[in-house]
């Protein structure tokens, strides 16, 4: 572990080095200083004059102000490597995170993610601070104190080394009882962050639902439970304070009283009173330094369960990785499924994908239709290496997809995911996510075919438009343009939609796909949607049913050959087919209505119309209209 967060020491070695050299330097002169000054106390008593006590008054100056100028220095040094090391260790967290594979990511929660970049980071910074400063400042002023006051007061200095021990083992016992107490906050700490993540990501849900008092109740019991043992943990640590404080007066109970006495009994020849002040010095000196390694200990201890967290993210090894010898040319878009099967984890008993072979030429637009949970989107996901497949073969261009180079797998095939994101940024921005040098020009042809320019027109600033964060000053149809947008400028030769225009109109998913057809002809389209007019002008459709291949072919095909696809079809569309049926039956009663308007029964005639509007689709076998 301390090797692996070493590494991000890196250029701020130098400073880390420089503090604990700086800081014995600091010592060198604090434990020089009672030693004059107990020569001064004896020239004094010995009845020296003003010219004698100069040259002592202006050593004293000039070592007070040297450990003044290492003070100082040593805290610039300290605070130069531990804030550096502190940003080394965020950039190599996030750098960590950024290789992660989907599978990866699926072991952390974001809050706890988060939690580690931020709080761990921030325990681990304050640990390092404190031993490269005050960890090797406190035991070379406790070594050399101790030296000095047996230099000083011989024999009677035995007093601080017979309590150093006992204080030592104390400390041990203290860190021992708090470390798992530490262990065990952390992971509540992760889970009150998720608590008002959550909170604040479904804002408008918990207001819909005037669920306020409840997320608060939650958010309360939470807290109360991180400080519950965080009090646990301080109440132990704060034995540390009545320990050094009961070590220290009983030491100078024992050195005043023995010492006094020596005094008085051999009238200073065996011990005089400037040996008494030095040993004094001295004593506070041992004894702050011991009460200083206690808080150092403490922190650590605080430190060493996150730093253990922070490893275990850095240390995290990418399930999906570049092969050794990565291709770099893609010839086509053509997709080969090899009897592929899928499991989200290895331990995992379901299979979310079984004995997929599907084969789909290059240019061609494959519709994909299924259920709720028949693993569509787990199917494209293999496509652009999201995951690994568990058995077979997914091919793009005829090469397997885990023998390209995965930056340009991920160039050359585009794919607009379920949940579309949009960054904090101008619209600009956002869509450059597609083509880093895209012209003005190119953004507004790409729009315009995703149906977008016409909203970002009406917008004061159009184009630089600010998108808050996730794209909440947008409505979710717009926000979906968006990100078709932003992956025709990648001009992919795979185009995934995943249920990317489910917040848009007919007409405008009409507009959209129409759009697609005519600036990427050759682009191997696949769309993923619940509604089967987004996907019956397909070259062929795609449906799925529990992981399984459920039918295979062009809308006509399916009609004839899958329950599941006709069902669905048939469930979206009987409504538009009962109006004409309604509107046709009406006509005639309509008609005899002109002679016998009076008449109560004509009047039935338009009810019947209405009836027909009002009859709710049925859902579909096998899947519901939407996800």
């Amino acid at each position: 572990m301390i090797s692996t967060l070493m590494k991000s020491i890196r250029e701020y070695r130098k400073a880390a080095i420089a503090t604990p050299i700086i800081v014995s330097g600091e010592v060198v002169m604090e434990v020089a200083i009672p030693f004059v000054t107990a020569q001064l106390i004896n020239t004094i008593q010995a009845g020296a004059s003003i010219a004698d006590m100069l040259p002592y008054a202006g050593l004293l100056v000039a070592m007070a102000l040297a450990s003044l100028c290492f003070g100082i220095g040593a805290g610039i040094t300290c605070s130069q490597a531990s804030c550096g090391f502190a940003k080394n260790l965020r950039h190599d967290l996030f750098q960590a995170v950024q290789t992660f594979s989907f599978a990866n990511i699926d072991q952390f929660s974001p809050s706890s993610l988060v939690t580690r970049m931020t709080t761990d980071v921030t325990n681990v910074q304050l640990a390092y601070m404190m031993i490269i400063r005050t960890a090797i400042r406190c035991p070379l002023l406790l070594i050399a104190g101790i030296i000095m006051a047996y230099i000083m007061a011989g024999p009677m200095a035995l007093v601080f080394v017979i309590i150093v021990p006992i204080l030592g083992f104390g400390l041990f016992k203290v860190v021992r009882t708090v470390h798992p107490i530490f262990r065990a906050v952390f992971r509540k700490y992760d889970a009150l962050n998720e608590s008002v993540e959550e909170n604040v990501t479904g804002m408008r849900d918990v207001k819909s639902y005037v669920r306020q008092d409840y997320e608060k109740e939650k958010f309360g019991r939470a807290a109360e439970d991180v400080c519950a043992d965080f009090t646990r943990a301080e109440k132990i640590l704060a034995l540390n304070t009545p320990m050094m404080n009961f070590a220290v007066y009983t030491v100078f109970v024992v050195v005043i009283q023995f010492g006094s006495w020596l005094i008085i009994s051999s009238q200073g020849t065996i011990f005089n009173v400037g040996q008494m002040s030095a040993l004094t010095t001295y004593g506070f000196m041992i004894l702050m330094a011991l009460m200083m390694v206690s808080m150092v200990f403490a922190m650590i201890t605080m430190a060493q369960e996150s730093a253990e967290r922070i490893v275990e993210v850095i240390e995290t090894v990418p399930t999906i990785k570049n092969p050794d010898k990565p291709v770099h040319q893609m010839a086509d878009g053509s997709i080969d499924f090899d009897h592929v099967t899928f499991k989200y984890s290895k331990k995992a008993e379901h299979r979310a994908l079984a004995d997929i072979d599907l084969h789909i030429k290059s240019g061609e637009t494959i519709g994909v239709m299924g259920g709720t949970g028949s693993a569509k989107t787990s199917l494209v996901n293999l496509i652009s290496r999201l995951y690994d497949v568990t058995e077979g073969s997914v091919k793009v261009g005829g090469v397997d997809v885990r023998d390209y180079d995965l930056e340009f797998l991920r160039n050359n095939v585009a794919v607009v995911l379920q949940k579309n994101v949009l960054f904090s940024g101008t619209i600009k921005e956002n869509l450059r996510w597609g083509d880093p040098n895209a012209s003005y020009d190119e953004l507004v042809e790409v729009c315009k075919l995703a149906q977008a320019d016409e909203f970002i027109q009406g917008f004061p600033q159009k184009y630089d438009t600010y998108i808050e964060q996730g794209g909440t000053n947008v409505s979710g149809g717009q926000k979906q343009r968006l990100c078709i947008a932003r992956a025709l400028l990648k001009r992919p030769k795979v185009l995934i939609l995943d249920d990317s225009t489910s917040a848009v109109d007919t007409k405008t998913d009409a507009l959209i796909r129409e759009g697609l057809a005519q600036y990427l002809p050759d682009t191997t389209k696949i769309i993923i949607a619940q509604r089967t007019s987004s996907v019956e002008h397909a070259d062929r459709i795609l449906v799925l049913d529990n992981g399984h291949i459920a039918g295979l072919g062009t809308h006509a095909e399916l009609m004839k050959t899958c329950d599941i696809y006709r069902d669905t079809y048939e469930s979206q569309n009987r409504t538009s087919q009962e109006e004409p049926a309604a509107e046709a039956s009406a006509e005639p009663a309509a008609d005899a209505a002109e002679p016998a308007k009076k008449d109560p029964a004509a009047k039935k005639a338009p009810a019947a119309k209405k009836s027909a509007r009002k009859t709710p689709a049925k859902t579909a076998k096998g899947g519901a209209a939407h996800e």
